[in-house]
């Protein structure tokens, strides 16, 4: 990795409305236009939950959300996991999450962690511990797994 980002992490409250904007326009780009989803992506869990950003510059290049439990699953979870498209083989992803199990684990403690994966990604989210802990659903047309991070 050529660069090291500068992360951020917030809550809903504490983000400026052109970090919102950043975020949005990210999660747009990524999930809406490249993967062809026409999905609302502002689902009222934002406001609850802690938003962590991975800047190049002044450039939003990686994004995920720590959603706490009870919201979308009864263990915390990291969503909306995404790296912008020029940022892409740097291993900001791999930075990304990282950061991200780092930052759960500091709200939550060592506790089970889920998320809801896009069925290509499973072996990188096994990578980092993550084990298929449903079936394969269709989401957006997209094929996804439940995944979850047992800490023992």
């Amino acid at each position: 990795m050529d660069y090291q980002l500068d992360w951020r992490f917030q809550t809903f409250d504490e983000l400026t409305t052109t970090e919102l904007y950043a975020i949005l326009r990210l999660r747009s780009e990524v999930f809406v236009l490249e993967q062809r989803c026409c999905y609302l992506d502002a689902d009222n869990k934002d406001q609850r939950s802690h938003h962590l950003s991975g800047y190049l510059g002044d450039e939003l290049m990686a994004f995920a959300r720590i959603v706490p439990p009870g919201l979308s699953y009864e263990y915390p979870a990291i969503g909306r996991i995404v790296v912008s498209p020029g940022g892409r083989g740097t291993g900001y992803g791999i930075e990304l999450l990282n950061v991200s199990i780092q930052k759960l684990e500091e709200l939550y403690g060592k506790v089970p962690i889920r998320i809801g994966a896009q069925l290509y990604l499973k072996r990188f989210y096994e990578s980092f511990g993550f084990r298929q802990s449903g079936e394969v659903y269709r989401e957006d047309d997209i094929e996804h797994i439940e995944m979850t991070r047992l800490n023992s």
